[in-house]
């Protein structure tokens, strides 16, 4: 343990910064009485806020990085009853969170312009930042389930953020219900997990099963448990029922990271609750081939849904099914295989599904808030609406089809890397059913593309629409936004090594949480 820990300040300053960003915006709008000066001070303090989180993030990860070489796995922390591990898979996960939260509280600033309650959204926007990262933390499987509560509360409030609209509440209600059960079914998990081994300290659960021969009923029972609790979060067929409204009525900050960032920390606490669960020989062997059939009906299912979609955000909410899959992949590659090339894989496509859809989904809101949005329009944005826009929005349209495209997995960008990181274990395993599974993630990602190419084809027709034409400019800082996110989907497709220092430790980390 560590008394002065940078792990704890990088936990600390979003979650203490939250009502302080809060009260900024309210105090503004008391004193002046006007919207958008509430909504530009909480901006403002949550961006200065979030930015200050780089500082213990450098910290924990030099930090990270020297007892790495001293061959200790984790930076930990621990205060009362709270335990916090950083080893190289939440230190993955604190970078998704962490940067794509800063880009989306400063390109929110003009898409909420017009809107009431902005301090409500900078402050929860925060929050869940700081929630997210003590949750790829956690050492134990009480605070993970806090932690989770926390985070699915938070991400409620966003996704409801439009509540005066029927479409929106009526999706923040079902993104509530299903949540609520998915953390009663944890909780269960949990409470069997503690009745036969006496411990909630994962790495006491791994030590307990290790001693046992065979893993009991009752763990059984909890993995069980865990898969489907934390598989509503992370959008597992048929727990993704929620997932196309959320991310469709949700500002399209928050789209991008319900899409981006809240289903893959649901996936690490997946991730970090079936770990030790397989300290036991053959167990892991057993959740791979499970995880595999979850990714197959995922890329199966979400590809079918979305070539039917006509609406952007619910065309890219249904692709998130299919990204999860491959992530999966991945991991039940590296499991079944018991070396962590798939692991790195599955975790660098977690990371460049992080930046290629955050990017599709900013563009969008981009393109959504100059048709529609900046005229007091609520509809949604369609495929249609978006004929020839890259004649008036040539920087949205150009970083949206380097989304979908890197999304699709054509070379040179990120999303193909981690594609074809993950096909190359796949095929080193030398198994047939594995070479099967690769074979099929990669049909499915070619047919990805039957819905992604007519969304850029519609983008660069010669004639443009009228409502393209009725469009309103687009503001410089989402501009900037999309250009800073657009840099890494195609830096990462020539330069895949860049994320070495990151994915490979991380894929270690989560063959360490397996016992492989």
């Amino acid at each position: 343990m560590m008394e002065t820990s940078p792990l704890f300040w990088l936990i600390a300053l979003p979650l203490l910064a939250t009502p302080l960003v809060y009260l900024s915006g309210h105090l503004a709008q008391t004193v002046t009485r006007r919207e958008t000066v509430n909504g530009r001070v909480a901006r403002d303090v949550a961006l200065a806020a979030l930015l200050a989180c780089w500082l213990p993030f450098t910290w924990a990860a030099r930090e990270l990085a020297h007892i790495s070489a001293a061959h200790t796995d984790a930076l930990t922390f621990g205060w009362g009853g709270l335990a916090l591990r950083l080893d190289g898979l939440s230190l993955l996960l604190t970078v998704v969170a962490l940067g794509l939260g800063t880009l989306v509280a400063f390109y929110s600033g003009p898409y909420l312009a017009a809107d009431r309650g902005q301090e409500k959204y900078y402050a929860m926007l925060v929050a869940i930042v700081g929630i997210m990262i003590a949750l790829g933390c956690a050492a134990d499987l009480f605070n993970l389930w806090v932690w989770f509560e926390a985070m699915a509360v938070a991400s409620y409030l966003l996704v409801a953020f439009y509540h005066e609209q029927p479409t929106s509440l009526e999706a923040g209600v079902k993104y509530l219900v299903q949540s609520a059960v998915g953390s009663i079914l944890v909780l269960l998990g949990i409470g069997l997990v503690l009745a036969h081994t006496a411990t909630l300290d994962l790495q006491e659960i791994r030590a307990f099963v290790a001693t046992q021969g065979a893993l009991s009923p009752m763990l059984l029972a909890a993995g069980a448990l865990f898969l489907i609790g934390f598989g509503v979060k992370v959008a597992l067929v048929p727990l993704h029922t929620w997932l196309p409204d959320a991310h469709s009525q949700a500002p399209s900050g928050i789209s991008a990271m319900l899409s981006g960032v809240v289903i893959e920390a649901g996936l690490v606490a997946l991730l970090r609750s079936l770990g030790p669960l397989t300290a036991v020989a053959g167990t892991a062997t057993a959740w791979a081939v499970l995880l595999a059939c979850f990714g197959v009906l995922n890329m199966l299912v979400g590809n079918l849904l979305a070539l039917r979609q006509t609406q952007v955000k619910r065309m890219l909410a249904y692709s998130s099914l299919v990204h999860v899959g491959y992530m999966l992949v991945g991991v039940s590659v590296a499991l079944f295989t018991g070396t962590a090339v798939g692991a790195a894989g599955g975790l660098f496509h977690l990371f460049n599904h992080a930046l290629m859809k955050g990017l599709a989904f900013l563009a969008a809101g981009a393109l959504l808030y100059t048709l529609h949005l900046a005229v007091g329009d609520h509809n949604p944005l369609t495929v249609n609406d978006l004929a020839g826009a890259a004649r008036r929005y040539p920087l949205a349209a150009l970083t949206l089809s380097l989304a979908l495209l890197s999304l699709g997995g054509l070379p040179p960008f990120a999303g193909f890397m981690s594609k074809w990181q993950i096909f190359v274990a796949g095929f080193q395993a030398h198994n047939g059913w594995v070479a099967a599974l690769v074979i099929f993630a990669a049909l499915n990602s070619v047919l990805s593309l039957a819905y992604y190419a007519p969304l850029v084809n519609s983008l660069y027709r010669l004639k443009s629409s009228e409502l393209v034409w009725a469009g309103k400019p687009m503001p410089r800082t989402m501009s900037v936004a999309l250009a800073l996110l657009a840099l890494p989907v195609v830096a990462i497709g020539f330069w895949p090594g860049l994320m070495r220092w990151l994915t490979e430790p991380a894929g270690l980390a989560l063959m360490a949480l397996f016992g492989k």
